[in-house]
């Protein structure tokens, strides 16, 4: 096996450089073996570039160009304490040892060579492939071009694991996850007001946003300070709060309804104490209700008491409302279902569902609401 530095031409300030060699029949990474004592200090280097350099083989693509200052900035991100130059060092370093290969652009891009086999790309097992594939098909809408970036090159390398297993593409065929309601087409969302948000959110900065809502025909601007993502359905909601509104209250913007979102230098501010699962637990996305306004705490932790036919009130004996959920048997075989909830817009949409299997609904305001009394009011 041939061992060889990289890179050792430079001079001082490129002596980590020098510490990395690479063996040259598996396309593997590994610090120099060096016989000298002179060193711990070595060692480490050596480490440090090893770790560096397989972060940049790691952010390479094979079928897209991928921009030096692209792979700086995630080696930033990543913790290491480099200057682009560095990056761009190691790339061309790497290039003599693996199937890389770079384009003529202004700025450069570079990508995995189209014949580049398998064991030159960083190593990922069948585990992990699985889990990366099932992270694409089912979370990508929620994280950040920041991380989806550096991600890119796992899901490819993952979807490329897995077209050789018969075994793990058989789970992955086999797997899908379903909406409990009638399935619905995503609105188009504007891709450059989702990435600024998402950026915005993950960096803690205020936004101007060009947004209209639902009730309205022109769009207003808004500044907003990111607080939180969270997808219902196919709709994703940012909430924030508006820095006009000296409540502070946390409002849920939907993000197909902004028109344009800028990024600004100001830092975001949350609200004190705020905890996103206590504010979903106390029913902040469920869309509040005309009727429950009239109602202590506009309806949250109510006392139900629901009565459905035996066949509509079946899955509610093995999906409970809530912790404190007791069922009754009644002689008639239906079923009356005692829980404590939070009365919402989302609620009472989930009830209409059961149609003649719900037979009754207590308090009175819930029922009202269902049988849609507040409309037939006006």
């Amino acid at each position: 096996m041939t061992v060889s530095h990289i890179d050792t031409a430079h001079t001082n300030n490129d002596s980590l450089d020098s510490q990395l060699a690479i063996d040259e029949g598996t396309h593997t990474i590994a610090p120099l073996d060096n016989k000298t004592t002179d060193d711990t200090a070595d060692s480490r280097h050596g480490a440090a570039t090893t770790a560096r350099q397989w972060q940049v083989l790691s952010q390479l693509q094979r079928n897209r160009w991928v921009g030096t200052t692209h792979v700086y900035e995630q080696l930033i991100l990543a913790g290491f304490d480099i200057s682009l130059r560095t990056v761009q060092r190691d790339l061309n370093a790497l290039a003599k040892r693996f199937p890389i290969e770079k384009n003529n652009a202004n700025p450069q891009g570079w990508r995995w060579e189209d014949d580049a086999p398998l064991q030159s790309l960083p190593h990922m097992n069948l585990s992990q492939a699985v889990a990366f594939n099932m992270v694409e098909a089912n979370l990508s809408q929620l994280l950040p071009p920041v991380i989806l970036d550096e991600l890119f090159p796992w899901f490819d390398l993952a979807r490329r694991q897995l077209k050789h297993s018969k075994v793990t593409h058989s789970w992955i065929d086999r797997v899908r996850i379903e909406p409990a309601t009638q399935p619905l087409i995503a609105p188009h969302i504007d891709l450059d007001s989702k990435d600024n948000i998402y950026h915005a959110l993950f960096y803690q900065l205020q936004i101007k946003a060009c947004y209209t809502r639902s009730n309205k025909s022109q769009a207003s601007e808004y500044i907003l300070n990111p607080i939180a993502i969270i997808q219902r359905g196919v709709i994703i909601y940012l909430l924030a709060t508006r820095t006009d509104d000296s409540e502070n209250i946390i409002r849920t913007f939907a993000l197909h309804r902004f028109a344009t979102v800028e990024i600004l230098e100001s830092a975001a501010k949350t609200p004190d104490n705020f905890q996103l699962d206590n504010y979903l637990d106390a029913g902040g996305m469920g869309f509040s209700h005309p009727l429950f306004s009239q109602l202590p705490n506009h309806g949250k932790y109510t006392a139900i008491e629901l009565q459905f036919t035996k066949q509509a009130g079946k899955s509610l004996t093995e999906s409970k409302l809530s912790d404190d959920q007791i069922v009754t048997i009644n002689s008639d075989e239906s079923l009356t279902i005692q829980a404590t909830v939070n009365l919402t817009s989302q609620l009472v949409w989930w009830l209409r569902g059961f149609g003649n299997g719900l037979l009754d609904a207590k308090p009175e305001l819930l029922h009202q609401a269902v049988l849609d009394k507040e409309l037939n009011s006006h």
